[in-house]
């Protein structure tokens, strides 16, 4: 193998390969990335049993062949090389990659012992690249980051039709945002649980693209596995196993109170108070007609309190959040103002959207958070 690669074109794409690897893989090949150099280009290709990556970059190839060589390694060298292009030779043993008067020599990794990539499903539809990566950074960020409950570690995502519903819970707040997307049937129907690390680095990876193909079923293998595609850049991660729990029955079915406030000054108030709020102790709010004021500390510790402009609805009410689940949804929610209802300080809160202060609410995004009890 023998091939000219730009300097930036190949440090993107081992990037974009090699992201998911572990760095301690269960055997050593699979912390390689797969080189196949062909008259069409240079294509990567990086996978763990789990989730695959691969992609395809211009190059001038002078002898086609595929080599098998450590992964990470490459990516750091390749980005510490000099704005110049990039040449890599296989020799005997080893692979050199030359960039200007920098010479690296890397061991060739066997290639025979690396495994066959999974075969994406069929296309099932086509989502805008901007909307798949805004829904799933909205969605992502309340599933659950232990392995206590695997299945909560996914996200959940339900088709109907047009429609496409993102769910993710760790069982203190729940997140869920609706969108449409172009299906490749009318009638599709599919529901998946997608790794929700994965499915959060995929969607930053992709979004730039102007859309994302999705494509859900089975392999030919019989494993279960959602597949994403954009331009040149492939990826395949495996489903989580078992029933995602009903958590949608907690959304609120009424509303007693309703409070409008502008997220901005909300999130940096809220930032402010927590710095006396010691670990696992919540910030209480305050909700009154005109304002709402946050408070955090109590007794001899540290105390903090600010008020901020509010609009209410209904009659005045005391909750208190998590603060960092509560600044959460305030970073996800993407509008200048942030609509939170409640019916009692004891259940959960809906919070959503809302583009104005006197306009109508935004139910396309909706972040449940459960209240913290705390001393009067």
């Amino acid at each position: 193998m023998k091939l000219q690669v730009e300097r930036d074109v190949l440090a993107e794409a081992v990037t974009w390969a090699v992201r998911g690897l572990s760095p301690r893989p269960p055997v050593p090949v699979l912390s390689g990335v797969l080189l196949e150099a062909t008259q069409d280009g240079l294509t990567l290709s990086a996978f763990d049993y789990e989730v695959s990556a691969k992609v395809t970059v211009a190059a001038s190839v002078d002898e086609p062949g595929t080599v098998l060589v450590p992964g990470k390694l490459l990516g750091d060298i390749s980005r510490s090389f000099k704005n110049k292009p990039v040449t890599l030779t296989a020799d005997g043993n080893k692979v050199e990659v030359v960039c200007g008067t920098s010479r690296f020599a890397l061991p060739q990794m066997p290639v025979a012992d690396y495994p066959t990539l999974p075969t994406s499903p069929e296309p099932s539809g086509t989502i805008a690249g901007d909307v798949f990566t805004s829904a799933v950074s909205q969605v992502a960020i309340a599933a659950d980051r232990s392995d206590t409950l695997p299945i909560l570690t996914g996200v959940r995502m339900e088709i109907e039709g047009e429609k496409v519903t993102l769910l993710a819970t760790d069982r203190y707040r729940l997140a869920m945002r609706e969108f449409t997307w172009q299906p490749a049937a009318t009638d599709a129907s599919y529901v998946a649980l997608i790794p929700a690390r994965t499915l959060h680095d995929t969607a930053r990876a992709l979004g730039a693209s102007g859309s994302v193909n999705l494509a859900l079923g089975t392999a030919a293998g019989g494993e279960g596995l959602v597949g994403f595609e954009a331009g040149q850049r492939q990826t395949t991660t495996r489903l989580l196993d078992g029933e995602y729990p009903k958590v949608t029955s907690i959304f609120p079915t009424s509303v007693d109170t309703s409070a409008v406030i502008k997220t901005s000054e909300l999130a940096e108030a809220v930032k402010r108070v927590s710095l006396v709020a010691e670990r696992n102790t919540p910030v209480r709010l305050r909700f009154s007609e005109e304002q709402l004021v946050i408070e955090a500390g109590q007794g001899d510790d540290a105390q903090a309190s600010e008020a901020v402009e509010a609009t209410l609805t209904g009659p005045d009410i005391e909750i208190a959040f998590n603060p960092q689940f509560l600044l959460d949804g305030l970073g996800a929610v993407g509008t200048d103002f942030v609509r939170l209802s409640f019916t009692q300080p004891s259940r959960p809160a809906v919070m959503s959207g809302q583009a104005e202060q006197d306009g109508e609410a935004d139910e396309s995004f909706r972040y449940v958070l459960m209240p913290v009890r705390f001393a009067n």
